[in-house]
């Protein structure tokens, strides 16, 4: 403790309050991280849920003295009772699920229930249980179904039936593909329902059009498909990892609809013929024809009678052919593949010299050849779709070791609070280290004690100004260290026996000591006044 008292005795004021400072701060930093260190982590119990819910799960979370935290509309309980409070509170039924689906059917009854309650009760219900549905979904995080009222009412015919659907995922957005699936979804539970009258939105507020997408698999997909295929064709005859493969598949993205109709007019067949024949016949003999003759009055009126025929024949045929037509009607859609392209790199052959040198060749062009037709019947080649594969062998650089700073860092395993503590801690360090360590260590030796001024013991002349002579008189000043003087004479245990003489001695070995006791003694406001 002396050592530190001294210390702390030699010191300037203004030194000792930022000693003072640090040492608070310094204390209330470990305060606060042993606060920290001694506060239980933190989990996720519950998020997003609604008010009521909220009160429900607070109200259990109570019952059990769990301690949480309520961060907007998130619930953070104990970590290592999170999974325990999952399980319980489930147990119970909570959190309620924020829409009702048929179950409001039973609280209905048949006296004073009449057709229009039970109609919205069920629509309500349905509404719910499809809510339920998109919910139950891995990335949904909420859902609502809108389903439009078209009973007849009045005047007003039965409308078109439509819905509308309100998701909110964990990223925000949701892709056309799941967009789709919900309006196939909804529109399947309600009758008269097409996918085309139901409305997705997404958590962001924006509208999804589903389109016509793919529902097989992307272009990617079917490339890594291929990919795996051929490289496992491959490994089977090179050995593993001694075979590269890189397939790009170009699909086609537009939707084309084409309807051809062709007639083939020399592919007629005759499919029916009718054929009618008339004949007429006419035959007339007697006296009574009136002819030139019996009409002048000269002529033979009363000659004798002739006779007259005449015949008419007339055929008809009308034959039915049926023309050859051909309608084709080709719908594209997208997906279908226009291009491939197949990079295949295969290691070299390695062979061991009578030396013991290791020496890599290309593989020969007859199992190049082999290989390129192994290939193009796994990816199906088709040359005229200008598909291309290209197959070299090329020999493998060898891996390099992965470097040592290439290890996971001590940061890695930490996690956000951990990292704040530690940062507290190295900025009380830092602090500690700046404002009480280094003024300590940097402060100035030990001043000797000063000297207080003896009333003749230096000599002025007649102003009143020191004159640098010191009175060789018999005042002695006290407190002063004893400085050894050895090998010297003249008193008992080798120390001078004058004490004015081992006054001077002592300034003389501290100069500077000495120059600033007297800078104090003249600079000192109560020296000048007296």
């Amino acid at each position: 403790m002396q050592p530190l008292t001294a210390v702390w005795q030699n010191i300037d004021p203004r030194r000792r309050m930022i000693v003072v400072a640090a040492t608070v701060a310094m204390f209330a930093a470990v305060m606060a991280l042993a606060n920290l260190a001694t506060k239980p982590s933190m989990s996720l119990l519950y998020a997003g849920l609604d008010g009521n819910r909220s009160g429900e799960v607070l109200a259990a979370l109570d019952q059990r003295s769990a301690v949480y935290e309520v961060r907007g509309t998130a619930i953070y309980v104990e970590t290592a009772r999170r999974d325990e409070l999952r399980m319980t509170l489930a147990a119970e039924g909570l959190p309620a699920n924020s829409g009702s689906g048929y179950e409001l059917l039973d609280s209905l009854t048949g006296f004073g229930t009449t057709s229009q309650m039970f109609d919205a009760a069920y629509l309500r219900a349905k509404e719910g249980e499809l809510a339920r549905t998109i919910s139950a979904l891995p990335q949904v995080r909420s859902a609502r179904v809108h389903i439009a009222d078209t009973r007849a009412q009045g005047l007003r015919a039965q409308a078109r039936p439509s819905a509308s659907v309100a998701v909110t995922t964990n990223n925000g957005a949701i892709t056309p593909s799941h967009a789709k699936a919900l309006k196939y979804l909804v529109s399947s539970a309600v009758a008269g329902m097409s996918p085309d009258d139901v409305s997705v939105i997404d958590g962001e507020g924006a509208l999804v059009d589903a389109g016509d997408e793919v529902t097989g698999p992307a272009g990617e997909d079917r490339a890594e498909a291929l990919r795996r295929n051929v490289e496992r064709l491959l490994e089977a005859r090179v050995g593993y990892g001694n075979a590269v493969v890189e397939v790009a598949v170009e699909t086609v993205t537009e939707r084309e609809a084409i309807t051809e109709r062709k007639f083939d007019p020399e592919g007629r067949v005759a499919i029916s013929t009718d054929t009618e024949e008339r004949t007429t016949s006419a035959n007339d003999t007697g006296s009574s024809a009136v002819t030139v003759a019996s009409n002048l009055p000269t002529g033979d009126a009363g000659g004798s009678g002739g006779s007259s025929q005449s015949q008419n024949n007339e055929t008809r045929e009308r034959t039915n052919f049926e023309v050859s037509e051909t309608t084709r009607e080709v719908l594209r859609t997208p997906g279908a593949i226009r291009r491939l392209t197949v990079a295949v790199l295969v290691d070299g052959v390695s062979t061991v010299g009578t030396d013991g040198a290791t020496t890599t060749e290309p593989r020969s062009d007859e199992e190049l050849a082999a290989l390129h037709d192994l290939v193009a019947a796994a990816v199906g080649f088709d040359a005229e779709r200008g598909d291309v594969i290209t197959l070299k062998s090329m020999s493998f650089e060898p891996i390099v070791p992965a470097a040592e700073g290439a290890s996971g860092s001590f940061l890695a395993g930490l996690d956000v609070m951990s990292i704040a503590q530690l940062s507290v801690l190295a900025v009380v360090s830092l602090v500690l280290g700046l404002f009480v360590v280094r003024p300590i260590l940097t402060s100035r030796a030990a001043r000797v004690p000063e000297l207080a001024p003896p009333a003749a013991a230096a000599r002025t002349d007649a102003s009143g100004a020191l004159t640098g002579e010191i009175d060789d008189g018999d005042y002695v000043p006290g407190n002063l260290a004893l400085v050894p003087d050895r090998g010297r004479t003249g008193a008992p245990g080798g120390a001078e026996a004058d004490p004015v003489e081992r006054l001077r001695r002592m300034i003389a070995d501290r100069q500077e000591e000495t120059v600033e006791i007297l800078r104090g003694w003249m600079e000192d406001p109560e020296e000048e006044k007296a």
